[in-house]
């Protein structure tokens, strides 16, 4: 896993917000992974994903 993480705020709808709670309350995440789970989800079907973050993911699972 990385050692460096960043952070961020975000202005986000509540029910937006609402609606991914409980979506990551049913997967057993927390909210911030699923979040990060759902960008990285993303960006890899978009062809986004930069290499080094796709191998980096898959040695951490």
């Amino acid at each position: 896993m990385s050692a460096e993480r960043k952070s961020f705020l975000i202005r986000v709808d509540p029910a937006l917000l609402d609606a991914v709670q409980r979506w990551a309350n049913d997967d057993l995440r927390s909210l911030n992974a699923h979040i990060e789970y759902l960008l990285r989800d993303a960006l890899r079907r978009a062809g986004r994903l930069p290499k080094v973050a796709e191998r980096s993911k898959t040695t951490e699972e």
